[in-house]
């Protein structure tokens, strides 16, 4: 059976030109992006498809055919990836939020049952509460804590990353935070 018929690569502007080089040679590009850039940059060369598969390391030329189909009508949207099937997301961000709201809550030791939260007791309290969610998982829950900057503490407690409570030897208590916690994170 032939081949369908191949389409070609259309030229590209200077700023699709300037771009597709620079996602080529950027190291903090995603590797999907970085791929497409390659295999787009080689059939403009003048390599066959299968060769320019071969360079963004992918084995088959059907890829770089369906690229090159994506890129004449969409342009550099091409190397984006397209949105994929699948459960849309649970909770947006005004539900994370809520979540964030009940974990800045501090826990009430008789309605709650604790004086710190651990992902189950949270999850029971935002289960519980009138505006909650009624099936929202520990999973989801550790998912939100982390995007916002939370880690666990060997003390089943989250604490905000970078940020402590000192007690001074006069008994007061004051919030101290880590002035090198950017530098730390990269």
């Amino acid at each position: 059976m032939p081949h369908p018929p191949v389409e070609p690569l259309r030229p590209f502007t200077q700023e699709e030109q300037k771009e597709l080089h620079r996602v080529k040679r950027a190291t903090s590009e995603s590797l999907r992006r970085h791929q497409r850039a390659v295999a787009l940059l080689a059939v403009a060369e003048g390599l066959s498809r299968t060769e320019a598969a071969r360079q963004a390391g992918w084995h088959g030329y059907e890829t770089v055919s369906k690229l090159i189909r994506r890129f004449n009508t969409q342009g550099l949207m091409a190397l984006d990836d397209q949105p994929r099937s699948g459960r849309p997301a649970t909770y947006g961000t005004g539900e994370k939020a809520r979540i964030l709201q009940e974990v800045w809550r501090p826990p009430d030791r008789e309605a709650d049952g604790t004086a710190t939260w651990s992902l189950s007791l949270l999850q029971r309290a935002l289960r519980q509460a009138p505006d909650g969610f009624p099936e929202v998982s520990t999973f989801t829950l550790l998912h939100t804590l982390h995007e916002a900057g939370y880690s666990w503490q060997k003390s089943r407690t989250w604490c905000k990353t970078g940020i402590t409570l000192r007690k001074r030897l006069d008994g007061t208590v004051e919030q101290s935070e880590d002035p090198y916690l950017q530098q730390k994170k990269r």
